[in-house]
């Protein structure tokens, strides 16, 4: 039961960051393109990848990190496994607004898709916050992947 608990958990974390590695790179992409056509396109399918990869992951992971705790006979007040829990809580903090501003980037840009216009400054200042809570999102869950590998002692 071990390795399978093992086995999905680590899949769920490569699944997290690589899944945020994706959307975000082919967000920036897009952006950076100016093409409302694709910057809608991009956006519409982010949602998606975000609905479909990283909420699934982010609901396993604490399921099979509790019961691979359980298994292996860590205590939860490991000082790692506190900052491991630690940060997930933040990343979940920064993640449920980005999914959010997904949704209105997309919603956004399909409308000016629609009228035929540029993207105008709300969607501008909507990428920059969602930017700015996904770098540290993405920097706390890879300090997340090094605390299970390493699990120092703190």
């Amino acid at each position: 039961m071990e390795d399978l608990l093992r086995f999905l958990h680590v899949m769920g974390a490569i699944v997290l960051v690589g899944t945020g590695a994706g959307i975000a790179f082919f967000m920036l992409m897009a952006q950076r393109s100016r093409d409302v056509a694709a910057i809608a396109h991009v956006a519409g399918t982010v949602v998606i990848a975000d609905t479909i990869f990283t909420a699934t992951a982010a609901i396993a992971q604490p399921v099979t990190g509790y019961f691979l705790t359980r298994e292996v006979g860590w205590p939860l007040t490991e000082p790692w496994l506190l900052l491991s829990i630690a940060l997930y809580v933040l990343v979940g903090a920064l993640w449920l607004p980005v999914v959010a501003i997904q949704m209105r980037l997309r919603d956004i840009a399909r409308e000016c898709l629609v009228r035929g216009e540029e993207l105008p400054e709300q969607w501008h200042r909507l990428y920059r916050i969602w930017f700015a809570c996904g770098v540290p999102a993405f920097i706390a869950i890879t300090a997340i992947v090094a605390l299970m590998l390493i699990r120092p002692a703190l």
